[in-house]
């Protein structure tokens, strides 16, 4: 067992160098191949409206005249020990981790993001309990009782669930929830969990509600198929045979044998969540990271886009890396290969 979570924890590390060098290579080293020049990457920093003296400075101070490997490891020094950025009216310090320097806002990047992330980790780990729990009880529910009732109206849920989309369900949940019975905060409004924890949960209760059940249809019919053949193969008639309980055989050998599946593409999509629920935030008018990446496209405004893009791919990484380890403790043959 050590010696797997060993080999996941290393094959993480050299993931993460490979994101930071594809991220890198997104932002510069492409365009440069399709034929940006130092001045046009520069702009992305100095904005539309800046005179073309003064993109020049910025690309000469940015070092976009430098070879791009250069660059690639002067952008990486700065994640581990800061960097300093020349405004023209005052050298800015950007202490480590350095995710890049706003030149609109004149700030850096990281503290913005912490401020945000709170909001962002709330929703996605909040609404993937909900989704989670009622995904894989509905799932095995139907799968137990295929052809009853409660199957056909779990699936069609299910199904209208995968098809709505969340600007949908969730300005629908708000005109009906929050504006007509008043049950629910109208949107817009985050309170931190340890200043208080019934208005954070609170706060959230819809957003929660609205996204995981866009997601807890997909997870009930994932959940479902797998039982499905789970529950037919022969482990489970020897089970049967011994004379098991029905509660151990489903819970202990067809839900375990089930889960797999399921762990996979949970970890991918609370890594992409972590990243920034955009429609959602969106739609409740939550600060949160996808919205600051929103903020950093509608204002032309790099180093914002590719701090939240950094940290998102690292929030993939490691959720993966959970979802790795979990896989051991599911399945042991796991560790074996």
């Amino acid at each position: 067992m050590i010696t797997y979570i060993i080999r996941r924890l290393l094959a993480a590390v050299l993931l993460l160098f490979i994101v930071s060098a594809v991220t890198f290579a997104i932002f510069f080293l492409f365009p440069k191949i399709l034929g940006a020049t130092p001045e046009t990457l520069a702009t992305r920093y100095a904005g539309r409206t800046a005179t073309p003296e003064t993109v020049k400075l910025v690309a000469d101070r940015l070092g976009f005249y430098d070879p791009i490997i250069t660059q690639y490891f002067d952008w990486v020094r700065g994640i581990f020990v800061g960097a300093k950025y020349d405004t023209g009216a005052r050298l800015a310090d950007c202490p480590a981790p350095c995710l890049g320097y706003s030149f609109r806002s004149q700030q850096p990047v990281w503290p913005e993001l912490l401020t945000r992330i709170p909001v962002t980790l709330s929703l996605a780990i909040g609404a993937a309990i909900l989704w989670l729990v009622g995904g894989v009880l509905v799932g095995t529910i139907s799968a137990l009782r295929k052809g009853t009732i409660f199957d056909r109206a779990a699936m069609t849920v299910a199904l209208a669930g995968v098809s709505l989309p969340i600007f949908f369900t969730g300005l629908l949940s708000l005109s009906i929830f929050s504006y007509s019975l008043g049950w629910t905060v109208p949107g817009g409004r985050f309170v931190p969990f340890a200043e208080n924890p019934l208005e954070w949960a609170y706060s959230l209760l819809l957003p929660w509600i609205t996204l995981a059940f866009l997601f807890s249809a997909q997870y009930a019919r994932h959940t479902r198929a797998g039982m499905l053949e789970t529950m037919n193969e022969d482990f489970i008639r020897t089970a049967r045979a011994k004379g098991l309980p029905e509660r151990t055989v489903v819970v202990k050998h067809g839900l375990r044998g089930a889960l797999t599946p399921i762990l996979t593409i949970f970890g991918l999509d609370v890594g992409l969540l972590l990243g920034g629920a955009v429609l959602t935030e969106s739609a409740f008018s939550l600060k949160g990271l996808g919205e600051y990446a929103i903020d950093g496209i509608k204002n032309y405004d790099l180093p914002k886009v590719m701090g939240v893009v950094l940290v998102a791919a690292t929030f993939v990484v490691i959720a993966n890396l959970i979802v790795d380890l979990l896989y051991a403790v599911v399945d042991p043959r796991v560790r074996l290969k």
